[in-house]
């Protein structure tokens, strides 16, 4: 898919609106096989589990590394967040079949939730704004619900002080919907979306890799600074994406234009394009 059949508008409206987005085909074959050796790889590395979960993944292989900045998605996540962004998380889950549903050593699912730190986000009418959205790349046969899929509830950023009438994930809420997908597809989430990992009991396993975005002046879950690793070699892009754009933090608050290239990226602005406004 190329960068002009993506309609970043018309996405970041419907985004707005139900708080997710599903794009097909983000990535070619080609690419899901290389992602899904690099993961191959990764998993060589741990311990035996029917879960996995594992942080800063960028670190384990280039391959995760190198979608960070998806030449398609990353305007489409600068439109959606803005331009002074970065990276916040690298998050590979691997979830084999599971029908009785054995402890795990990590979760094997997670119940409904909204992302965010303990105390939570602030709230203002009972909204909570949107603090980082995650990429999720699915990288494994997803196209049938059950299969462990992602679950989330469409709009329910937009309703103040929602809470669900019950947490369980094996209990099917009203309005809820399992995210399906091919490999090479993607969904994309803001924090502030509820959702939840549902068990997977298919006999199918479940691989998806959730790459976060949040503003430079946040700070990353993967790592409090990117690793010489991360940076040799990288790009202005990439550099920004990494958190390494001034040694002065005040920069990461007020950068300079040459600092965030990302920022080349934000389309114009157009009346109607902010769903909050009266």
């Amino acid at each position: 898919m190329s960068s002009a059949a993506l309609d970043i508008r018309s996405l970041t409206q419907q985004f707005h609106e139900q708080g997710y987005l599903i794009v097909r085909n983000m990535l070619s074959a080609e690419k899901v096989a290389e992602v899904n050796q690099a993961v191959d790889r990764i998993l060589e590395e741990e311990p035996e589990s029917l879960s996995y979960n594992i942080y800063n993944s960028v670190e384990r292989d280039p391959a995760i590394l190198s979608l960070i900045d998806h030449p398609e998605l990353l305007p489409l996540m600068v439109n959606l967040l803005g331009h002074n962004i970065q990276l916040h998380i690298s998050h590979l889950t691997v979830r084999k079949p599971n029908p009785d549903n054995a402890k795990t050593a990590t979760s094997s699912f997670i119940n409904w939730h909204q992302d965010g730190p303990h105390p939570e986000f602030p709230a203002i009418g009972g909204l909570t704004a949107t603090y980082y959205i995650k990429i999720c790349y699915i990288l494994s046969d997803m196209s049938e619900p059950n299969r462990g899929n992602t679950k989330v509830i469409p709009g329910s950023h937009l309703i103040p002080d929602f809470k669900p009438v019950q947490t369980d994930v094996d209990v099917p809420l009203e309005g809820e919907v399992q995210i399906c997908g091919k490999p090479g597809d993607v969904f994309i989430f803001g924090q502030n979306l509820w959702h939840a990992g549902a068990p997977n009991r298919s006999q199918f396993t479940r691989r998806q890799l959730f790459i976060g975005y949040s503003p430079i002046w946040m700070r990353p879950i993967d790592y409090h600074q990117a690793s010489p690793a991360l940076l040799a070699g990288a790009d202005p892009v990439r550099r920004q994406l990494l958190g390494d754009i001034s040694p002065n933090r005040f920069k990461y608050y007020v950068p300079d234009d040459d600092m965030v290239p990302l920022k080349a990226m934000r389309l114009s602005a157009q009346e109607g394009d902010n769903p909050y406004r009266s």
